[in-house]
């Protein structure tokens, strides 16, 4: 069953568990559990068995399960999973979805009120909670991404699934449907009774700022959200996070873990200050056509000192606990603790653990979704590739000769650039050796060949 958090994937494996015959495990390829929370094993596999070797639980859950047997997938599981099964014809797939704004606020009701299924409806705990337009729209962006793969490869591998939607799972003509789909002789009764609706009130209802989020909506194309069963066409994940001058034509593409606070910020410099944020495809054209000249840029940082950038904000920092709490409990890494005060040693430890396992990661053989602040740069700008490149891709440490350049084109005068200085516990040039190094250049051997970036030099 593909789905999503707060789609009704519980109420469905509740039903489906309810015919004869059918056994859904629960997510089974959770990066965090095994089923269900705090459950690390299953069938005798434990966490790191199961990461290390995903086929194999596959296997057993079929051996080991009267019937068919079936397991829950979002769209951050393992992806080599989602891959196997997308290819195996045998397979039956079942896609749930649900009004992406009614699953947004269902989420943020749940983690405000911690509130995840519902058994007695005298136990229900409400709230209003505030609506995030930016988070929303990187809500929206997961579900159409996942949408998008899953349609893909039912088209490519000449298949069908069944599609339910949320406001469906009440139905027991379509609970029946879909027990005919999967080809087992039971039918239901019901659906399952034992889970309640949470939130049952209209949406607007359900936020403290609903003017704000009809405003933030209607900038949305609507067709592209009302399209079935994906709610929008392909387009670069990457448009929401473009910046431009406010009174200028320039465009920065900013590439995660790279110089993006102090390039943002000589950017808000130019001319009389300012910058457009929040682009969409519709709004970004609008942009292009009247910035005219316009110049676009994206600059890159040397891979080793974006790796330990993103090592020292994404793991460390207050911005890392789930990929801390990964990689020390499932690969055993040895981290420092968040506060902590660490030695040199100690820190170059950690980060050369953690770039060679970055290598894993980007290979694909962890299963984990590749993190913007991880992914190659080669990667990143081909994705930007699918709105358009930049006019220019320029290097952090020649920036302050770029620049200058760069405003020129668009007939400004530059302000003077600032460089970042990276918050980590101890700096990159107190512990760079050969071996970093060598372990950047083994995770990030395309940024290294195909932008012909040479050793580290601080």
């Amino acid at each position: 069953m593909f789905a999503e958090m707060r789609t009704g994937s519980n109420f469905l494996e509740a039903s489906l568990n309810a015919l004869p015959g059918v056994m859904c495990h629960g997510e089974v390829f959770n990066p965090h559990f095994i089923g269900k929370k705090d459950n690390l094993a299953l069938f005798g596999i434990d966490l790191a068995q199961r990461d290390a070797d995903p086929m194999a639980m596959l296997a057993r859950m079929r051996a080991e399960t009267d019937g068919l047997a079936g397991f829950r997938c979002f769209h951050d599981h393992d992806a080599r999973v989602i891959a196997a099964v997308l290819a195996d014809p045998a397979c039956a797939k079942i896609i749930l979805t649900r009004n992406p704004v009614e699953s947004y606020v269902s989420l943020k009701i749940a983690q405000d009120t911690g509130q995840w299924r519902l058994t007695n409806a005298a136990k229900l705990k409400s709230a209003k909670v505030h609506f995030t337009p930016a988070e929303f729209e990187a809500h929206l962006r997961a579900l159409q991404e996942f949408q998008i793969t899953l349609l893909h490869a039912l088209q490519t591998g000449g298949q069908t699934a069944f599609y339910i939607d949320y406001e469906d799972l009440n139905d027991t003509e379509v609970l029946n449907g879909l027990a005919a789909f999967l080809g087992v002789s039971g039918r239901l009764e019901a659906p399952d009774a034992k889970l309640k609706k949470q939130n049952p009130d209209e949406v607007v209802d359900k936020v403290l700022n609903p003017a704000e989020m009809e405003a933030s909506l209607a900038r949305l194309d609507r067709f592209n959200l009302a399209r079935t069963p994906n709610f929008e066409p392909r387009r670069s994940p990457a448009i929401p996070s473009f910046v431009a001058a406010a009174d200028a034509g320039l465009l920065y593409m900013p590439v995660k873990g790279g110089p993006e606070a102090a390039v943002r910020q000589w950017l808000g410099q130019i001319g009389k200050g300012g910058l457009i944020t929040d682009f969409v495809q519709k709004s970004l054209r609008q942009w292009k056509r009247g910035a005219v000249p316009h110049r676009s840029f994206t600059v890159l940082r040397h891979p080793l000192a974006r790796a330990h950038a993103g090592f020292c904000s994404h793991v460390l920092g207050d911005q890392g606990a789930d990929l801390h709490r990964l990689l020390s409990k499932t690969y055993k890494i040895a981290l420092p603790k968040p506060g902590t005060t660490v030695t040199p040693e100690e820190h170059h430890a950690a980060f050369l653990a953690f770039l060679r396992w970055l290598k894993l990661y980007l290979s694909g053989q962890t299963g984990q979704k590749i993190d913007p602040h991880f992914a190659s740069q080669t990667t990143i700008l081909q994705g930007f590739a699918q709105f358009q490149g930049p006019d220019l891709v320029l290097r952090e440490e020649g920036l302050a000769g770029a620049l200058p350049f760069l405003a020129a084109e668009v007939g400004c005068a530059a302000p003077a650039y600032a460089t970042e200085d990276v918050a980590a516990p101890h700096p990159l040039a107190a512990i760079y050796d050969d071996a970093l190094e060598d372990a950047a250049r083994d995770a990030y051997q395309r940024d290294y060949m195909g932008y012909g970036f040479s050793r580290w030099r601080g």
